[in-house]
């Protein structure tokens, strides 16, 4: 019953427009939209009405959060859920907003020796249902489409990562075939990233992917949907597994 009764609800939600003062603060913050064709932007606005609805925002640091605030989060993670059958982000309860770049308490574990210290962030996605975000960097990513940083992209493919309960840079993919597709082309360019920034050479791919597979998948990410015509170029494998991952083919537009 309770699943009928959301199925109801979205449905009314995906049909309700976005103002057009909506339309104008994304036309303006979020230029990557306009590279979208129609019926992609009428299937993400009725994605971003629900976001809005469901998932709940809290404002940290200090930060007055916002409707534009919340708008602009929702689009951006809204936007790789394009084309995909998907419960829309349902690990995602709160997305918490910082001014700026905040720190978090690390622990470093050798041993019988635990180390604390902080350190200093602009996004965390959580197991346990938060995503945490700092805004001027929600901004500045936003409005450079074509740089290969976008911290919403970065931390929401941490959630999709998560859905199949660990975030270990393999998402949900269904078939036994995709996920040793997958392990293959994505192993392969993760250990080719390391051994590059081993050997003291530059990667395309940002360096923070070397960390682990979990990160690597979200850095490669970011790239998919900024510099998607970049990576086709040079890991065209890797294009291909995120691209059928996705369901999108951004670089036939960007």
């Amino acid at each position: 019953m309770f699943d009928l009764f959301k199925r109801h609800r979205r449905a009314r939600l995906r049909e309700l427009p976005l103002t057009a003062d909506q339309r104008a603060i994304l036309e303006t913050s979020v230029p990557h939209l306009a590279r979208l064709t129609d019926a992609d932007r009428s299937e993400l606005d009725g994605l971003i009405q629900i976001f809005l609805a469901e998932k709940s925002f809290e404002g940290c640091g200090g930060l007055e959060l916002t409707d534009t605030i919340k708008l602009i989060v929702a689009a951006q993670a809204c936007l790789l859920l394009l084309h995909r059958d998907t419960d829309i982000y349902p690990g995602v309860d709160a997305i918490l907003v910082y001014p700026h770049a905040y720190t978090a308490t690390t622990t470093d574990r050798d041993g019988a020796v635990v180390r604390e210290g902080e350190q200093a962030r602009l996004g965390e996605s959580w197991t346990r249902g938060v995503v945490v975000l700092a805004w001027d960097h929600v901004l500045s990513g936003a409005a450079r489409p074509d740089d290969g940083k976008n911290v919403v992209l970065h931390e929401f493919a941490h959630q999709l990562d998560g859905e199949n309960a660990s975030m270990d840079g393999a998402p949900a993919l269904g078939t036994r075939a995709r996920y040793t597709a997958w392990a293959h082309v994505l192993g392969h360019e993760y250990a080719e990233l390391a051994d590059t920034l081993h050997a003291g050479r530059r990667s395309d791919i940002d360096a923070y992917g070397a960390t682990n597979p979990a990160e690597f998948f979200a850095v490669v990410t970011e790239m998919f949907f900024e510099k998607p015509r970049a990576l086709q170029r040079r890991h065209p494998e890797l294009y291909a597994e995120l691209a059928g991952f996705y369901r999108q083919d951004p670089a036939a537009t960007g």
